[in-house]
């Protein structure tokens, strides 16, 4: 009976380590995200370079750049400002991964550079190296709500403007074509910027295999360089962001005109379907649960019948004929 026991519970430690094994080998990767400024400057006139290794959520990371960062003291109108600027840049990216900027080996490595020599040339920045990327909403929707939840009384951005790639679900909110369009806008609203007013710029990448199809050819990196070179140029102060959210591939136009097609009765049979990095977690997951159950009903079956079992506890010597 003992060996019976020490065997049940020799299986349930396998069970939960093979789903442990399981679940961390599912588990989503991370992304990083950088902040940083050419204008803005620590209290003591002194470079702020900082990094945040601990892994938090999208927003929460939306938090820490209103708050460290130092967001909500020039988009909020009710706040003075003792060093503002003019445009707030955010890019969100289709391509980086965490493991793509600690690793010699990565998918873009020109991308990587450029966002590490901004990053160190500035006079304020901050790094969040692993940003667990959103299951259920969008970068730019939690970039809207953060605004909102910052700046409770009155939000001071005086010129919202998101790219069309962008997803967000307020309507109010002007959209721009390409890069071209922010390079014009930039331009006019230097002229016509009040002072102490910012602008709040988002650029939304729509990914290297969705610009191929478009027949473009300028990446996430040329994009960044062109659009900062132009605010530079301008002679506009500016504050950046860029993090990286792939698991939300799919641009909206893309979705837009697949459902378009499908209205239409145009679809084809040949559309694929594919299963992303949130959606072989979410599998894998219902997998091993599934297998646990399994196992767990055959271990509960196993002791009851054991459990069942009467047998006499001593035997009655034979009578000798």
């Amino acid at each position: 009976m003992k060996k019976i026991q020490i065997g049940a519970v020799a299986l349930l430690v396998f069970l939960s380590v093979a789903s442990l094994f399981e679940i961390g080998l599912a588990s989503p990767n991370t992304v990083p995200a950088f902040l940083w400024s050419p204008h803005l400057q620590s209290a003591n006139g002194e470079l702020d370079e900082a990094v945040n290794y601990q892994v938090m959520s999208a927003k929460d990371l939306v938090g820490s750049v209103f708050t460290q960062g130092g967001w909500s003291n020039f988009l909020c109108s009710e706040k003075k400002l003792e060093q503002p600027v003019d445009v707030a840049l955010v890019f969100i990216g289709r391509e980086l991964l965490s493991s793509d900027v600690s690793s010699k080996r990565n998918s873009d490595p020109a991308l990587v550079n450029t966002l590490n020599n901004l990053f160190t040339a500035s006079n304020f920045s901050l790094a969040f190296p692993y940003i667990a990327a959103p299951e259920e909403e969008r970068m730019e929707n939690l970039l809207l709500s953060g605004l909102k939840e910052a700046c409770p009384n009155n939000v001071g951005v005086s010129n919202i403007v998101f790219s069309d790639s962008c997803f967000v679900e307020d309507g109010t909110i002007q959209k721009l074509s390409d890069l071209q369009s922010f390079k014009d806008h930039l331009l006019a609203r230097r002229e016509t910027r009040k002072e102490g007013e910012t602008d709040l710029v988002v650029l939304c990448s729509e990914g290297s295999e969705s610009n191929s199809q478009a027949g473009q050819s300028r990446s996430e990196r040329e994009s960044i360089l062109e659009l900062v070179s132009s605010v530079e140029q301008s002679g506009s102060k500016y504050t950046a962001l860029y993090v990286s959210d792939p698991y939300w591939y799919t641009s909206y136009k893309t979705l837009q005109r697949f459902l378009a097609e499908t209205a239409k009765g145009n679809s084809t049979p040949e559309i694929a379907t594919g299963c992303d990095e949130l959606c072989k977690f979410k599998s894998s997951l219902l997998e091993g649960i599934l297998v646990g159950i399994v196992f767990l009903l055959i271990l509960i079956s196993g002791l009851c019948c054991m459990a069942g079992i009467d047998t006499p506890t001593r035997f009655e010597t034979p009578q000798d004929s």
